[in-house]
């Protein structure tokens, strides 16, 4: 399995911490494979330097995605570090004054869909390591991605048990799709080709996955009079 579970959460009042975390993405220095020549040493510093400023700044970000596609918070912290480090190794192809932030959920993402094409599942949600819904909600309105932010407030207004219900109502492969969609900005053609399924397949999963998702949330929604529902 390429995500690991262990049986410690975070309580609701920690903050991510990822200086004294023993799962912290390694240093440039020590994701680097071998020495670089003399030639080439100032190159790599310059490299060094500006995946320092540009990347690493995103990693709270990169978190909150993990977050909302393992809904455990180890696999997240493992999936981040490994997406770090594959991002520093092929730091030299990412182009200037692009879209950092879109080239690292990109990895992100394909990080997560190897490990689940691996498995043939998602990594499994062990409830002992199973991350509070507060903290998803929250994870996901900080890093701008996942459920969009009115939903996000509506979620965080939800009792637990209602939200949790609504979140876990989509199967691993809904989930699948709707990540590779609406978070990825993948086409029916690419999401197809990635799992290895036709792609009438996957635009059935993705309009059910989208339209139980919302009748779900806005039932609940209506029922505690969040958000306006009716």
């Amino acid at each position: 399995m390429p995500f690991q579970t262990t049986p410690t959460v975070a309580p609701p009042t920690a903050r991510l911490n990822w200086e004294s975390m023993d799962t912290t993405t390694p240093s440039p220095t020590q994701l680097m494979p071998d020495p670089a020549p003399a030639s080439s040493m100032e190159d790599d510093a310059v490299l060094q330097a500006r995946f320092m400023d540009e990347a690493m700044p995103l990693m709270d970000q990169l978190f909150g995605a993990a977050l909302g596609m393992t809904r455990n918070r180890a696999d997240a912290e493992d999936l981040v570090q490994e997406t770090y480090l594959k991002a520093y190794q092929k730091f030299h192809q990412y182009k200037p004054g692009t879209n950092i932030k879109a080239w690292l959920y990109r990895i992100l993402t394909n990080t997560y869909i190897t490990g689940y094409r691996k498995a043939q599942r998602a990594p499994k949600r062990a409830s002992s390591d199973t991350v509070e819904d507060w903290q998803l909600a929250e994870a996901a309105s900080h890093s701008e991605v996942g459920l969009k932010s009115a939903e996000v407030q509506a979620l965080e207004a939800l009792p637990s048990i209602q939200l949790r219900d609504a979140l876990d109502s989509l199967s691993e492969e809904h989930r699948m799709v709707v990540l590779m969609a609406d978070v990825e900005g993948m086409s029916y053609k690419e999401i197809a080709e990635e799992l290895g399924v036709p792609m009438g397949t996957v635009m059935s999963r993705l309009n059910r996955a989208r339209k139980n998702l919302r009748s779900l949330l806005a039932d609940v929604a209506a029922e505690y009079g969040i958000g306006g529902a009716k």
